[in-house]
């Protein structure tokens, strides 16, 4: 686990964050933000105030990344581009949460590095990385402002002969139950979203279509509703399109790979973030992703190709 607890001891009677910022070396902010989030604690009682006290034994934790060897297709000095697998999380979920591209990340660049983005867990494909602060707060500026071109492949249900220009509004009911503040649908008082969907192929043998997605808006699982939408939903969508029973037993974990395989043609969600194109510093950058995500489509499928 990448969240461990550390057993300190402070010698005095001393502020916490004074303490926190000796010890382990945090800035201000860094400590402040830590114990907000509820990090220190002492004989079992978690510190919440920044400005409380502390002395004695206490524990302290914190986030120490793991490296699986997995490295970034594209560096620069200010930010790097991982080519992520299905089924990697992004971020960790929880202090619970195992192996995460956050722990790459964090191990490879440090402290100041993170994502300036996400995609879904189950979705393949690029995932852009500041280096440190100042590049995160423009890469940041640049995907608010959508001055950040995404392009998406996906696999989807049916045979899609012409380009799709989608204008519908997605909206997502923030609900304690996971379930239901997962899942968003097409709503009239939804935020705008907009995708364009152009063909590549189409495999007539197995009635699926090869789509290039280009979302112009940033909303939550936006490319898979709107697919959806229009009733080529993507092969091995365990959300849009499943039985209801089927969805609680995927969010549970408790769906196997071959009953997903049955149910949805497919073991994994085949949606891949293919390209990135932006301009940082005066310079454009065109990054493409070197998978093969058609193939593997068809080992996701168990069907040969």
């Amino acid at each position: 686990m990448p969240f461990i607890t550390k057993k300190l001891h402070s010698p005095k009677y001393q502020m916490a964050l004074t303490f926190l910022m000796d010890e382990l070396g945090l800035t201000r902010s860094e400590g402040q933000r830590l114990i907000a989030r509820g990090r220190l604690s002492q004989n079992g009682t978690v510190m919440c105030d920044q400005f409380g006290y502390i002395e004695g034994d206490c524990e302290f934790i914190c986030f120490e990344p793991s490296t699986q060897g997995f490295k970034p297709m594209f560096v620069t000095n200010d930010f790097a581009v991982y080519d992520k697998p299905s089924g990697l999380s992004v971020h960790p979920h929880s202090r619970l949460s195992p192996y995460t591209l956050n722990d790459e990340i964090k191990h490879q660049f440090g402290d100041d590095a993170n994502a300036t983005h996400r995609i879904d867990q189950e979705t393949s494909g690029l995932v852009l990385v500041s280096r440190n602060k100042k590049s995160e707060a423009v890469l940041k500026r640049l995907f608010s402002q959508r001055a950040i071109t995404k392009r998406y492949l996906a696999l989807v249900k049916g045979h899609l002969s012409e380009s799709l220009d989608i204008h519908e509004p997605l909206f997502r009911n923030d609900h304690p139950n996971l379930l239901i503040s997962m899942v968003v649908k097409v709503h009239p008082e939804g935020k705008k979203a907009h995708t364009i969907i152009k063909p590549l192929r189409y495999f007539p043998e197995h009635d699926m279509t090869l789509v290039e997605a280009s979302p112009l808006t940033g909303r939550t699982h936006q490319i898979r509703v709107h697919l959806f939408h229009v009733n080529h939903p993507i092969i091995g969508d365990p959300v849009y399109g499943p039985e209801e029973e089927e969805i609680v037993r995927f969010i549970k974990k408790e769906l196997s790979a071959q009953e997903r395989l049955k149910k949805s043609g497919s073991t994994r969600l085949l949606l891949h973030a293919q390209s990135l194109e932006f301009e940082y510093e005066n310079e454009v950058y065109r990054i493409e992703s070197e998978k093969d995500f058609v193939k593997e489509c068809f080992e996701a499928m168990n069907v040969d190709h």
